[in-house]
């Protein structure tokens, strides 16, 4: 009797959660949904008694891009990995790191109206490799693996008017940055030391849209404020990637990126990619 009940009981609850409920008038159904992007972005310069001058150069920048997000009920959880990695082969220079970075970001929400959501954030940025400013010499390192890295997560309020449109507002961010003992001093960290704690507010936007039927727009925009130190200043990060479709495997794909840090330089950084690339899309739901 006893196992028979059991049974009943559990075939009631696996029958209840594989259908939709209805909870304060929100449907319940957990669904996760990724979408992963490979891109290979190739240029190359090639030059033979060309008067003007000009380097032979061989150069290529691989990408992974992935959104992994999760709803069930009132629950919503954002997941993305962006990753890249690039390399220039220059006649009589060698071969140089032009692209190097690994993010990650989550997002997690509980919604109480159409658009707004309580939220909790996490953040991680670095690179893989070493890094060097070839304008000295000999060349100079000034970055090598998790040196530096940061680490930002922090309670806020999320508008999310769907995966494509989002604004996460967190006005008490943790955040943490780490280098090795031969960066210390370097980075907004102390000398002597190798983590930074700040305190601060942060605000973070994804814009996804299509301007025609194959040319999209995505804009990444991250903003932040040390309540600690020098608040004025404000640290920037902000992507805008333009693609435009060739074919289902093709694309031509510009990207301006603009970094405003002054614990990293006093000065604007700004990077621009252009090239035709190669891609695979795939979706799961």
């Amino acid at each position: 009797m006893k196992k028979h009940l059991l049974g009943c009981v559990l075939l009631i609850s696996v029958l209840g959660f594989s259908q939709e409920k209805k909870s304060d008038s929100i449907v319940v159904v957990p669904k996760w949904k990724i979408v992963g992007q490979f891109s290979f972005l190739f240029n190359q310069s090639t030059f033979t008694d060309w008067k003007a001058g000009g380097d032979n150069t061989i150069a290529g920048n691989v990408g992974i891009n992935y959104d992994l997000n999760y709803k069930s009920g009132r629950w919503n959880w954002d997941n993305r990995i962006i990753t890249v990695y690039g390399l220039s082969d220059i006649k009589d220079a060698g071969v140089r790191k032009t692209n190097d970075n690994f993010e990650y970001n989550s997002l997690l929400g509980l919604k109480y109206n159409k658009y707004w959501f309580m939220s909790f954030f996490l953040n991680i940025k670095t690179q893989y490799t070493k890094g060097y400013d070839y304008k000295t010499t000999p060349r100079t390192l000034v970055s090598d693996f998790f040196a530096p890295a940061y680490l930002s997560f922090g309670p806020g309020m999320l508008w999310k008017r769907s995966d494509e449109i989002t604004v996460n507002i967190a006005p008490a961010t943790s955040r943490f940055t780490f280098v090795s003992n031969e960066f210390s001093g370097k980075y907004g960290v102390d000398p002597g030391e190798n983590v930074k704690f700040a305190l601060g507010f942060s605000l973070s936007a994804y814009f996804n849209f299509k301007i025609t039927s194959n040319i999209s727009m995505q804009n990444i925009i991250a903003m932040y404020s040390n309540y600690l130190q020098r608040a004025q200043n404000v640290d920037l990060d902000y992507r805008v990637r333009f693609t435009i479709d060739v074919n289902k495997y093709m694309d031509v794909e510009l990207l301006f990126h603009t970094l405003i840090d002054d614990n990293a330089s006093s000065k604007v950084q700004f990077k621009e990619i252009f090239g035709l690339g190669l891609k695979y899309i795939f979706h799961k739901r």
